[in-house]
């Protein structure tokens, strides 16, 4: 793979992510315990869906033919994503979702905050432009986190093994294939080592103060990034291009 298609291949993996977070996000908009968060819910998930379409505009412009940010949201198949599998678990409850965007976008700030100084300029614009909205996004979930953490028993042991289901698929975030390797080394992209540890211990700093536990790292879930997913992620994605593959084309 030469340095071209690895800039295409994680300008498209940063789509994909922030795509499939937002339709999960979006499929919880009404089910959130407060009418606060559901706007909350609801404008977050629009924020990542204006990510995706910088992204997958900017894919398009890589790749140089022709195709659009509809193309690439609506005309793939499943094993054409390169999301990672922590975003395509289902919502479950309340403190699920929470876990999932919490394990994540802690990664997602420091992942932007990196690409802010990379050598490409249209990706460190694109971050430039997301990581506002992430660390926005991240103080919210946090004190979510916090205040399910430390409330009632039964919010604290639902905090607890939400936390605990989701760890496993934190690994994939940090292991680094030919795309990653290829960008630190010829765009100055992030080093998944350096952000690992700034997100260990910016991870245990909010779980110790929600009363929390960090789970220990064991076997972790990985595949996403190479296009091997759950089958979460067809249904979700049957049910996000319906309208498109029903009728080719059209123009809405």
């Amino acid at each position: 793979m030469n340095k071209e298609l690895a800039l295409l291949a994680y300008v498209t993996r940063l789509g994909d992510n922030a795509l499939i977070l937002a339709q999960r996000m979006v499929q919880a908009v009404t089910l959130c315990p407060e009418l606060e968060e559901e706007l909350a819910n609801a404008n977050f998930g629009l924020d990542y869906i204006g990510q995706a379409r910088l992204f997958y505009s900017y894919a398009g412009k890589l790749e140089g033919k022709g195709h659009s940010e509809d193309d690439f949201a609506f005309l793939r198949d499943a094993h054409e994503y390169r999301n990672v599998l922590l975003l395509e678990q289902p919502n479950g409850h309340f403190g699920d979702m929470m876990a999932r965007e919490f394990l994540f976008e802690s990664f997602y700030l420091l992942q932007l905050d990196a690409l802010q100084s990379c050598d490409d300029t249209g990706l460190a614009e694109i971050a430039a432009r997301a990581v506002k909205e992430i660390r926005y996004h991240l103080r919210h979930v946090s004190q979510w986190i916090v205040r399910l953490g430390d409330g009632t028993d039964e919010s604290h042991a639902r905090m607890q093994q939400a936390i605990n289901d989701h760890w496993p698929y934190t690994g994939e975030l940090f292991s680094a294939d030919a795309v990653d390797v290829l960008l630190r080394s010829d765009f100055n992209g992030p080093d998944l080592d350096v952000i690992r540890e700034q997100w260990q211990a910016n991870v245990a700093a909010v779980l110790s103060e929600a009363t929390l536990g960090k789970p220990d790292d064991g076997w972790m879930a990985s595949g996403g990034k190479q296009g091997r997913h759950s089958e979460h992620l067809g249904y979700l994605l049957a049910e996000m291009q319906f309208l498109q593959r029903s009728h080719p084309g059209a123009n809405w």
